[in-house]
């Protein structure tokens, strides 16, 4: 039963068949990535409207469920911003009217996973194809720069409260004068460190080390009564089971957010997880990545906590400590369990600007500069479709910014569609026209309009107009009867319209019409 299990589950299968050469890796980003999401994931409950401690619950099931059935080996699934923002959304107005907090909380997340499992039930994962390769690295890119942005507070020590990244970025300079130069030292000395050992100590866990260094620091040096801020208490105890409660009403009126969230959720998921499968070489499976983040929610609602996604910097984090399992989420949880125990007076030592530091760095790795620089030589089109979604993304939202991508990249389809390369060839009084792509209503305008400027500049011999099909997959009614009017057309000009080469599929489409295309095909 556990073979027929695992061949569902590509997590659980890269588990089974673990490479020791990739323990190292895994223990060392299990570890630091817990030290980066303890602190992290209790400021995200507190944004939920939640007690700090849920934040903490809410890591938990996630990471062990999606270790299981996740189809990457380096996602970190948890709460987020986004998720944890859209959850207060919907709850405050019924909070407001006495509803139970964490109960509806706890209900928003069962909503969430039973959308998305029927969602994976109608095979809805095709979504994630609208994806293309500029739409993810413009994505990273856009999300990197949001993520190093977002840090900027803990680095200077300010308190930046802003929607998007040009606002921070104003803030942050308009703030010039209350920058806290301690914390400032050494949130700069963190990152030159973390940069000095990615060029010459490529090897080193650099990230680990300066969760260590940095709490030593201000352990030595008292930096916290300097006022440079460190994470504080961290609250104690774990979930235990429990079946939220909601009424009808209630359940209704969070549908619509839960709906939303899911949607946002899933394009998250899968844009983060393409994104650094593209960069490392392996493949992920939409509809698995739809069924994980159902039951990832699911079991989130039934041990008190909330909706989650995935955490793009978490995964930056844990793959520059080269991660290659879902093993390092397992270590993660381990940590987290013995933080809510016995760890938190060490982790409520580290400073944020550490932190901080920690994720500019991992964001940093995401820029992929080589390929904005192999799109632009490949297509301009699809290098502009990345600066598209890198602008969206920053200047709007990540959802907006995303689809609005998706969109232009549609657009940019059609186009070439509509316009496919095309190749001629003279033979005396023939002339042989190559289509390279399917005839339909986007192009049979322009297949007919290109075939009149050629006989229009053909000599006066041509007698026969021959149209290769080899590269033509496909057919519809409006090509069809394109066709039909060409034919007469050169047949008034006395010329022949001959079709040659045809795929199976369009000689099957051309008989089942009746038209008498078939008379002058080879």
């Amino acid at each position: 039963m556990l073979q027929d299990f695992s061949a569902k589950s590509e997590g659980l299968r890269r588990l089974l068949n673990y490479d020791r050469a990739w323990l190292i890796g895994d223990l060392l980003a299990g570890i630091t990535v817990a030290a980066y999401l303890v602190p992290q994931c209790m400021a995200y409950g507190e944004l939920a409207g939640l007690s700090p401690v849920a934040g903490l619950w809410a890591i938990l099931p996630p990471l062990i469920v999606y270790a299981v059935m996740g189809s990457s080996p380096q996602l970190s699934v948890g709460p987020e911003a986004g998720s944890a923002l859209l959850t207060a959304a919907a709850i405050g107005p019924l909070a407001a009217q006495g509803g139970n907090y964490a109960s509806l909380a706890a209900m928003l997340a069962l909503l969430v996973g039973g959308i998305c499992s029927i969602g994976y039930l109608a095979r809805l994962g095709f979504i994630a194809n609208l994806l293309s390769q500029p739409i993810l690295v413009g994505y990273l890119a856009g999300v990197s720069l949001i993520m190093m942005v977002g840090q900027l507070g803990n680095i200077t020590g300010l308190k930046i409260v802003a929607d998007t990244v040009p606002s921070a970025l104003v803030a942050i300079g308009r703030s010039l004068s209350h920058w806290h130069v301690p914390t400032l030292l050494l949130g700069t000395s963190v990152l030159i460190f973390l940069f000095a050992a990615q060029r010459w100590l490529p090897k080193l866990p650099a990230p680990l080390i300066s969760v260590l260094l940095g709490t030593i620091s201000v352990v030595v040096w008292k930096l916290d009564t300097l006022g440079v801020a460190v994470v504080g208490e961290i609250p104690a105890g774990l979930p235990f089971p429990a079946l939220p409660r909601a009424s009808w009403p209630e359940v209704q009126a969070l549908l619509p957010a839960a709906l939303g969230i899911a949607l946002v959720g899933y394009s998250d998921n899968v844009l983060t997880a393409r994104a650094f499968a593209s960069r490392n070489g392996y493949q992920i499976v939409a509809d698995r990545e739809l069924l994980a983040l159902s039951l990832c929610n699911l079991s989130n609602g039934l041990m008190q906590g909330f909706p989650i996604s995935s955490s793009g910097s978490r995964t930056a984090l844990g793959e520059s400590l080269g991660n290659k399992s879902q093993l390092f989420s397992l270590v993660a949880v381990v940590m987290t369990v013995a933080v809510l125990l016995f760890l938190r007076p060490v982790l409520a030592l580290f400073p944020k600007a550490a932190l901080g530091a920690i994720v500019i760095f991992a964001a940093s790795r995401l820029i992929e500069i080589p390929e904005f620089v192999k799109l632009y030589r490949l297509r301009r089109s699809e290098f502009l479709l990345a600066l598209a979604t890198a602008s969206g993304v920053l200047l709007l939202n990540i959802t907006t910014g995303v689809l609005l991508a998706v969109v232009l990249s549609v657009v940019d389809l059609l186009w070439r569609l509509g316009r496919p390369t095309e190749a001629v060839e003279w033979q005396d009084a023939r002339l042989i026209y190559c289509y390279d792509g399917p005839l339909c209503f986007i192009n049979a305008q322009h297949f007919g309009d290109r075939v009149r400027q050629l006989v229009a500049k053909a000599p006066l011999t041509l007698k026969m107009l021959t149209v290769d099909g080899t590269a033509i997959g496909s057919i519809d009614a409006t090509a069809l009867g394109m066709l039909v009017d060409l034919k007469a057309e050169l047949a008034g000009q006395a010329i022949e319209l001959t079709l040659i080469h045809l795929r199976t599929p369009v000689l099957q489409i051309i008989q089942r019409s009746g038209e008498d295309l078939l008379n002058n095909t080879r």
